[in-house]
């Protein structure tokens, strides 16, 4: 029983760790999407922010200047996919695409240029980095059975940017749903010409959508460089941008199913690692490649089946013309 008590809190403590970036970047996607503009860039601006997070960090040995130059990377790289989609209508799809691919090569050579390194950057050292953080009484209560090894293995014991991430889940849903400005931002992304003719700018809209996730994005990249992690390195956001989006598609654009999607992508990931180097009787070793691809599996066949069930928004990926 104490065995699997202990199993089970290190899974879910590993769960919420690697769900992180997945639902910082999911509520990014959300507000850009229901204003109309498809970010395939997400995995860009999360990777550009946990670089110039990373150098900036170690550059001052300041975790919140590290975590400014990561938000202030990928607000301008949502600025130039605004530029490119918003005001001179270009292909959404392409516009994400290239930021992605101009960040993966660019990220890497900085890195080797700025540091010497071949494409990361030196260890930050802890006093320029976001620790775990102990909540009240997680000490006194740790000997307590079955709610204490949970209060402290599951929901203590995080940095700041992983209890910032759940909190904005509730907040993303009052905003979008219980405000003025999300019921304006959800109009444009369903009917822009109907917003346009009650006299609000949907350029404008979208382009606060944008910011809004460019600041979310810079802080998934800046926790998987200074949180989870203790550096830079290459491609290090292995598709978490594309994962998220597959989460915000399952879940419906809605802020709580997406954050479920988003756990049970990041569950599936931390049982991945669990089951590296596992033999199976009459098998033998599962190959690694086989676990490590578990996680993306399952994304493909979640919405393989239920892609179809999800009502997009309705004007999502299609340039606005104002009428004359």
């Amino acid at each position: 029983m104490e065995e699997a008590l202990q199993i089970g809190v290190s899974l879910a403590a590993a769960t919420v760790r690697v769900a992180t970036p997945l639902v910082l970047a999911a509520l990014a996607g959300m507000f850009s999407e229901r204003s109309g503009i498809v970010d395939i860039g997400l995995e860009g601006k999360m990777l550009a922010a946990a670089f110039f997070a990373a150098a900036t960090a170690l550059m001052t040995g300041s975790a919140w200047l590290g975590l400014s130059a990561g938000v202030a990377a990928s607000v301008a790289l949502a600025l130039v996919h605004g530029l490119a989609s918003i005001t001179y209508r270009g292909n959404q799809m392409v516009s994400g695409l290239a930021l992605n691919v101009l960040v993966a090569g660019l990220t890497p050579l900085l890195a080797t240029v700025w540091f010497q390194q071949a494409g990361r950057t030196p260890t930050i050292p802890n006093d320029a980095r976001f620790l775990p953080i102990n909540l009240p009484l997680s000490d006194s209560l740790a000997s307590v059975p079955v709610f204490g090894p949970i209060y402290d293995g599951v929901f203590s014991g995080h940095n700041l940017l992983v209890y910032l991430a759940l909190a904005m889940v509730p907040a993303a849903s009052w905003l979008m749903f219980r405000t003025r400005f999300g019921l304006r931002l959800r109009a444009v992304g369903e009917n822009p010409h109907a917003v346009d003719t009650a006299g609000i700018n949907v350029s404008w809209m979208r382009y606060r959508a944008l910011l809004i996730g460019g600041v979310l994005c810079g802080f998934a990249g800046a926790y998987l460089s200074m949180g989870q992690g203790a550096g830079f390195i290459q491609d290090m956001t292995a598709g978490r941008g594309f994962l998220a989006l597959a989460a915000l598609i399952f879940g419906k654009w809605l802020p709580l199913p997406t954050l479920g999607a988003c756990f049970l992508f990041a569950f599936t990931d931390a049982v991945q690692v669990r089951l590296q180097g596992t033999e199976i009787p009459g098998i033998g070793l599962i190959p690694v490649q086989f676990i490590q691809a578990l996680p993306y599996v399952l994304t493909v066949l979640l919405l393989a089946g239920f892609v179809g069930k999800a009502v997009a928004p309705k004007a999502i990926g299609v340039a606005y013309v104002k009428s004359r």
